[in-house]
């Protein structure tokens, strides 16, 4: 690495936004700023209109003793940089995790007859709470003096993904004019684990919550205003997001939310205690006795084991859990329901919705339409619920439809109306463009499609047609509006109306733009309990 000394130099002094400066080098492209009176050297675009800061941490290393611990502030002296800047060129490790989420990007790949071979698999570690920004060097002669900060949360069922993902590369959507900052959180039983011996159990939730603090204290120093942020997500990212939305420790970290494919946080939050038998299964298995005290000794001993040892029990015990936010008294402190009761939801901007086929891939050949409906619907409401599903349906669509609803339609509906009700707004979407061809067709609308669009990141071995490319203009039309003023229209787009409750219409993001009730709408209110 250059000495700061040599990088300084040869810089130029390039101002991004209300007279701050960020130094960029005329020889190497280097881009030089502070966080936390760190000296950070990143790197600007081939075009010169962009610049990125990569693997930035935001927090102390999440081991030894600060395993299963709250998110640390970082300090200088944690940074091993003898008075140089540090390297933000990289990104860093993902956080430790099994195999399923880079498998399913590769099935998903071979689903398209692409090459999975291709799919970069990312290093991991669980030393990994790191950011990466991208932010525009040039302001566009209409957009105010500080420029709206997108925070964006991977999904990945809380114990995989990674903050840079091919499809969540910020650079396209700070073109337009925005910030754009992706953050990385502890996953599976090193961010979701719940245990007697300890206080807190949402260790992921936290990490997200440090995060944004840190992007509150420092995203001036790249052009963004710290006074409106947009928190973003998609699947566990977005069910994350609606658990902030009731956080006492998320209150005032962002202005606005972006909710996609994570509605069913509305349903309930299980409680600390509920959740302390699989922690203590976990324990049992990795500790020789087999009388389990309910004390932090246990605690002391597994954080004294190796991170590839936890992670490897963790796949046996969760197997067929989920991992998730749960009452803990601290970040969590009610379920949403409670919440929505109490008053005490977050009064803010909301864009929220789903897709058509959220539920099609994961289908179980071996359901039935009487065992799905015996399991998650009211016996008493059969006969209407399977009037409003659509008549020329599969059985396969059949599932998809009640699945994509239960899941995914109806709690975002619910929310949307919710937050409306608070003095909020809500702007609701269905997504239903699926890719040419049989491919294409057979896949539908699936859980994530939407987010190439939002990003601009159509891969390779995705077959993207001109429609695909006017709809992705559209829609980051939208959500770059909605960061800038809350509110996704103002653009030359169809115009997308307010979500109020029943007989709202929705927008419809396919291969054309327009605004109806949602379809699933009837649907939903049969399903309700």
């Amino acid at each position: 690495m250059l000495s700061i000394y040599s990088i300084l130099c040869s810089c130029s002094l390039a101002s991004i936004s209300n007279g701050l400066e960020v130094k960029i080098s005329q020889s190497t492209a280097d881009a030089l700023t502070q966080f936390d009176t760190v000296s950070y050297l990143g790197k600007t675009s081939s075009t010169g209109d962009s610049l990125a800061f990569f693997g930035v941490p935001f927090a102390k290393a999440p081991i030894g003793d600060l395993r299963w611990a709250k998110p640390q502030r970082l300090e200088v002296s944690d940074l091993e940089h003898d008075k140089r800047p540090v390297d933000a060129k990289d990104f860093a490790a993902a956080c430790l995790q099994g195999e399923h989420l880079a498998d399913w990007y590769k099935n998903l790949i071979q689903s398209f007859s692409g090459d999975p071979s291709k799919f970069p698999d990312p290093e991991y570690s669980e030393d990994c709470l790191y950011l990466n920004i991208w932010a525009p060097l040039k302001s566009k002669p209409s957009s105010s003096k500080k420029r709206p900060v997108l925070v964006f949360i991977h999904g990945g069922s809380n114990k995989g993904g990674w903050s840079y993902e091919p499809n969540y590369i910020g650079e396209q959507f700070a073109s337009r004019d925005a910030v754009v900052v992706s953050i990385a959180y502890r996953l599976g039983a090193f961010g979701y684990f719940s245990h007697p011996g300890l206080d807190q159990a949402n260790f992921g939730l936290l990490d997200q919550i440090e995060a944004l603090r840190w992007v509150v204290r420092n995203i001036a120093n790249v052009g963004g205003d710290p006074s409106n942020i947009t928190v973003a997500g998609e699947s566990s990212g977005a069910h994350n997001i609606i658990q902030l939305l009731a956080s006492p420790l998320a209150t005032n970290l962002f202005q606005r939310a972006v909710v996609q494919s994570g509605g069913w946080a509305m349903y309930g939050t299980a409680t600390k205690k509920s959740a302390e038998h699989t922690g203590l299964a976990l324990v049992s298995s990795l500790i020789d006795d087999q009388h389990v005290e309910e004390n932090s000794d246990d605690i002391t001993k597994l954080r004294k084991l190796s991170a590839s040892a936890i992670l490897e029990k963790a796949n046996e015990v969760y197997q067929g859990l989920s991992f998730a936010p749960v009452i803990d008294g601290d970040s969590v402190i009610q379920t949403m329901q409670q919440a929505v009761n109490a008053g005490e939801l977050a009064k803010i901007d909301l864009i929220i919705g789903s897709n058509a086929n959220e539920g099609l891939m994961y289908v179980d050949p071996s359901n039935t339409l009487e065992k799905w409906l015996s399991s998650n619907a009211p016996e008493t409401k059969l006969s209407d619920i399977k009037k409003y599903l659509s008549s020329d349906g599969s059985l396969r669509n059949h599932l998809d439809e009640l699945s994509t609803a239960f899941d995914f339609t109806c709690p975002s509906l619910m929310l949307a109306e919710a937050m409306s009700e608070r003095g909020g707004r809500s702007w609701v979407y269905q997504f239903t463009k699926t890719r040419d061809g049989e491919l294409g067709d057979a896949m539908g609308a699936y859980h994530g499609a939407e987010l190439p669009y939002v990003f601009n990141t159509h891969d390779d071995w995705l077959p993207t047609s001109q429609t695909d490319q006017m709809l992705t203009q559209s829609i980051m039309t939208y959500w770059a509006s909605f960061t800038q003023y809350g509110d996704p229209n103002g653009g030359s787009e169809a115009t997308w109306p307010l979500f109020k409750g029943q007989g709202s219409s929705v927008q419809i993001l396919g291969s054309r733009i327009y605004s109806q009730p949602h379809p699933s709408e009837a649907l939903c209110a049969a399903l309700a309990n």
